[in-house]
């Protein structure tokens, strides 16, 4: 496992260049292979990749001026699974106004077995918003 440890710190420091020299277009694409100064690139899509082609010139002058010897830049579109961003949802603050009000409908709508469902709900809401 120690072995591994400068091949993967190699890798990263590459991955951190390269997104480093191409801010919009590199936080999709990750790093396949770097040997024999061939570099290869893993786009999600060939959108990315035919984007990203238009700027291997760039990359490659980027990466040569941080030390990198690359001499060629392939790319390969591979469908990865992708991680849905982590969305943070803030918890809506109802006043207690409007927690007395819920409570008050739940009481007053009629028992039927069409309205048991929204009654259990507006009840469960308001028990988890009067409790601190």
């Amino acid at each position: 496992m120690a072995s591994l440890m400068p091949a993967v710190n190699r890798m990263m420091a590459l991955q951190k260049d390269c997104a480093s020299a191409l801010p919009a277009m590199f936080h999709n694409c990750d790093i396949l292979q770097f040997e024999d100064a061939q570099l290869v690139l893993a786009t999600p899509t060939s959108a990315v990749a035919a984007k990203l082609k238009q700027q291997l010139p760039k990359l490659q002058a980027e990466l040569e001026k941080r030390g990198w010897q690359v001499s060629g830049i392939k790319l390969k579109v591979q469908v990865t699974k992708s991680i849905a961003p982590i969305v943070h949802t803030r918890q809506l603050l109802l006043p207690n106004l409007a927690v007395s009000a819920f409570d008050e409908l739940s009481h007053a709508l009629p028992a039927s077995p069409q309205n048991d469902c929204l009654i259990a709900a507006l009840r469960a809401m308001v028990q988890r918003r009067r409790e601190p």
